[in-house]
């Protein structure tokens, strides 16, 4: 496996940022894939890390330096986080973690709109408000779309992960109204061995058990996980950025073509598909959105702000990830 260099620059490929200053960032959701190692990346890079957690680690009594405790679904105090210079909203339940019955979907919906409507009223009210607030949101925005792809500009799709994402986004009402900067992320999948997609996938492909999920023909926006990090913080750095911004690689591909890009990478072959009827009766609701339908979507704003991808070819990410070498 290849390691990551932390001590790099902020933004890796990306030097020409503008404001290069050190800064204090909190960060929800943390622990996870994305802020493990978001919150790595900025340490190296100089800046300063509040984790916003909701339990401490086991044999802590009180939160260190750089913790402080939040309840995303009611009041806490939050007098420490007064003057951070941004905050990273990463936190939200998995919707990938078992199937969709009406209390999962339920506290889905609850974890992004109530939880980051509850987070955005407390920074608010900071007397010293954060000038950046970025929040991660989905490319299931734009629920089940065909070629051609779709920019920032286009609207909201239909069904339970379009719904979703559109009241997430509203929920960041209160930070827009007090003048604060506001990001809305919208991430594709992440390629990491550490975790998602590709940990899941690489086990079948390797025993030769892989390959194309239903028809195969839907859309698959994808990002690796340090162009991700790279491009959260990039948006922090740009004071012209603002609203929608597509976190993906320019080169969205259908399922089919992923599945052979991990075959080739991985040295096997792609020929054991998951049929449609059988990822419905496994998976109900959740596998017809999350592994039947999907969308073909376009970075427009990263691309057209100057972000450079280091890895914008599938092959390349996967390699990397996969130890096979980088591109």
């Amino acid at each position: 496996m290849n390691q990551r260099n932390i001590t790099q620059p902020d933004v890796i490929g990306n030097e020409a940022q503008g404001d290069r200053s050190r800064r204090v960032i909190a960060v929800t959701g943390s622990t996870g894939t994305v802020g493990s190692a978001l919150c790595e990346s900025l340490r190296g890079g100089g800046h300063r890390v509040i984790q916003l957690v909701r339990q401490l680690v086991r044999g802590e009594s009180s939160p260190s330096r750089d913790q402080v405790r939040w309840n995303p679904m009611g009041s806490w105090d939050a007098a420490s986080l007064e003057g951070i210079d941004a905050v990273v909203h990463l936190a939200g339940e998995n919707i990938a973690s078992g199937r969709w019955t009406p209390q999962r979907k339920r506290a889905i919906m609850e974890s992004r709109a109530v939880g980051t409507r509850c987070l955005c009223e407390v920074i608010a009210r900071l007397a010293k408000p954060p000038a950046v607030f970025v929040c991660a949101s989905g490319v299931g925005y734009y629920g089940d779309r065909q070629p051609p792809k779709v920019d920032e500009s286009a609207g909201p799709g239909s069904g339970f992960l379009a719904a979703v994402t559109k009241e997430w986004e509203a929920a960041l009402v209160p930070v827009e109204q007090g003048g604060i900067r506001t990001v809305r992320m919208r991430i594709g999948v992440v390629v990491s061995a550490h975790g998602g997609v590709i940990a899941r996938l690489r086990l079948p492909f390797l025993l030769c058990a892989g390959g194309p999920v239903g028809s195969g023909r839907q859309g698959m926006s994808w990002i690796h996980l340090d162009d991700l990090t790279a491009a959260i913080q990039f948006v922090i750095e740009r004071d012209s950025i603002r609203g929608p911004v597509n976190a993906v690689a320019p080169g969205a591909l259908s399922q089919r073509e992923f599945a052979r890009a991990l075959a080739r990478v991985l040295r096997r072959p792609s020929v054991a598909p998951f049929p449609a009827p059988l990822v419905r009766l496994i998976f109900g609701e959740m596998g017809s959105e999350l592994l039947l339908q999907g969308q073909f979507v376009e970075p427009a704003v990263l691309l057209r702000s100057g972000f450079r991808f280091n890895y914008p070819t599938i092959d390349g990410a996967l390699q990397f990830e996969l130890g096979r070498g980088a591109p």
